[in-house]
């Protein structure tokens, strides 16, 4: 089974190439960010939860996100594997991942992270507040903070999958055809 975690701070792009990823190797793609988002449509007490955070830029709490997605991984039995897009974010999500992949005889194949500079950052969110309709990327302060969220907090998560050699960092600028294939390279290492 191929489990790929793709990473990298927001606007980076990873829900294009999450799309990407899922019809190369035909994977379950499971963003947190859409499981949110779903939820938050869906007006559901979860979402309404996790919307008081995002609004902020903060984190949603790591016990709500991953008993999401265990949900999640356990609808699709049958997978060839999953791409996790937004998650994990934290150290202890990155473990509790770990813990709960190993419990079904799974472990992640690689972290692919999409490295982009912070100004083409701002410049990305900013061109999807105007496409997407996410009031999120609209606000530069709350883009700036969650740059820093993601600096603070995310951004050592790599390191727990560098140790043992599954972290891959992936220039994340280019165009999406380019960086599609820098990530299938990239994978293609990994699996051998």
């Amino acid at each position: 089974m191929l489990n790929i975690i793709l990473f990298g701070p927001p606007g980076a792009g990873k829900g294009t190439q999450s799309e990407n990823l899922v019809h190369e190797y035909e994977l379950v793609h499971l963003s947190t960010g859409d499981i949110f988002r779903s939820n938050i449509k869906g007006g559901t007490e979860l979402g309404n939860l996790a919307k008081s955070y995002m609004d902020k830029g903060e984190l949603v709490p790591d016990n709500v996100t991953i008993g999401m997605l265990r949900a999640e991984v356990n609808k699709s039995q049958n997978a060839n594997g999953f791409i996790f897009d937004g998650f994990p974010r934290t150290v202890a999500q990155a473990e509790a991942l770990d813990e709960f992949l190993e419990s079904k005889d799974e472990e992640i194949t690689v972290m692919l992270a999409l490295e982009v500079e912070e100004e083409e950052l701002k410049t990305r969110l900013m061109q999807r507040a105007k496409t997407s309709g996410r009031p999120d990327d609209a606000n530069p302060e709350v883009i700036q903070k969650r740059i820093n969220v993601y600096q603070k907090e995310t951004a050592p998560v790599a390191e727990h999958y560098r140790k043992p050699g599954k972290f891959k960092g992936v220039n994340g600028v280019g165009s999406i055809d380019e960086i599609a294939e820098r990530l299938f390279t990239a994978i293609e290492e990994s699996k051998s």
